[in-house]
């Protein structure tokens, strides 16, 4: 038996992981025929409560979090922890769950939210290689998925794409950038972000690396004359290590950008729910990067001979 192909979406919790994963599966449905494929969605979220796709099968029901928490007292992120190191103690529950698919289907995986599972822990690691190992090694593409709201803060933006960059260093596998929720920012600021040739110019315009954003500077009108009185110098010394203080953030914030700009290879693929096309190129996008449906028969259909009718 062939091996089928195996999306892995991570990224932080509340990005909208399982609503990609949802929309994925329904866009499979609504293709036309030559095009269209079954996703299957593996919840593989022990935390997971909620979720519209229609489910594969589940880590839920080798252990969750709640029964974690409730028969040993651990806390939200140690249960989590504790449920996927015993995932990593059964993984003859993954491949025989994993074995009833074929060559020719499509698996998407909805994985943690928790960022210490992928960078702190290497419980993910562990389960790709494992992967690997059952032979998916070319079949595995990792889906990064990060909040599009982030685009109106530069600063969340810029630490999202560090986050895509650990996670894509870390997990060592075909990388997409997925920008969720598009739907719900305007398109001129996403496009705007998006645009942008680098990291470091998008602090440099959307940014505010001179520290004038600061709590302090509506106030700072108000502050008496240096020499007017000790209190004054007091004040005056206070506002020179918060300057400096606001420079060495801005170095920092400079650095971080000239890491992702060194790198070049933190990208991103808009999504909106709402709009077809966004959500084929999305896919277009994934398939790309793992060169899926090269070795796949052509659908099509069949025509009786002579007549030109469908059988």
């Amino acid at each position: 038996m062939g091996r089928c192909v195996i999306q892995l979406v991570t990224g932080p919790a509340g990005s909208g992981k399982s609503t990609y994963c949802h929309i994925l599966q329904e866009h499979g449905l609504s293709l036309c025929p030559k095009h269209k494929r079954r996703m299957h969605v593996v919840n593989l979220d022990p935390a997971a409560e909620h979720f519209r796709y229609d489910v594969a099968f589940d880590i839920r029901d080798l252990i969750s979090v709640d029964d974690v928490m409730e028969e040993l007292q651990l806390g939200p992120n140690g249960s989590l922890v504790y449920c996927m190191e015993y995932l990593l103690q059964n993984m003859d529950w993954l491949e025989e769950n994993l074995d009833g698919y074929d060559d020719d289907e499509y698996l998407i995986i909805d994985c943690p939210g928790q960022i210490e599972l992928y960078t702190h822990i290497p419980v993910m690691n562990k389960i790709i290689d494992q992967l690997r190992l059952w032979g998916y090694g070319d079949k595995m593409v990792s889906v990064f998925v990060v909040d599009a709201t982030f685009v109106t803060d530069p600063a969340k933006f810029i630490s999202g794409s560090l986050l895509a960059l650990s996670a894509m260093i870390s997990m060592q596998l075909p990388h997409v950038n997925v920008l969720s929720k598009c739907d719900l920012v305007e398109e001129a600021s996403v496009e705007k972000v998006l645009e942008m040739e680098s990291a470091l110019q998008l602090w440099d315009v959307l940014g505010d690396p001179g520290g004038l954003g600061s709590p302090l500077q509506p106030f700072q009108q108000l502050q008496p004359n240096d020499s007017a009185s000790g209190e004054s110098t007091e004040i005056a010394q206070s506002n020179k290590k918060r300057r400096d203080r606001e420079k060495k953030w801005s170095r920092l914030t400079e650095a971080i950008c000239s890491l992702l700009d060194d790198y070049s290879m933190v990208g991103f693929v808009p999504l909106n729910i709402n709009d077809e096309d966004s959500i084929s190129h999305v896919l277009l996008t994934v398939d790309h990067s793992i060169n899926y449906g090269e070795d796949l028969e052509v659908k099509g259909a069949d025509y009786a001979d002579g007549d030109g009718e469908v059988e």
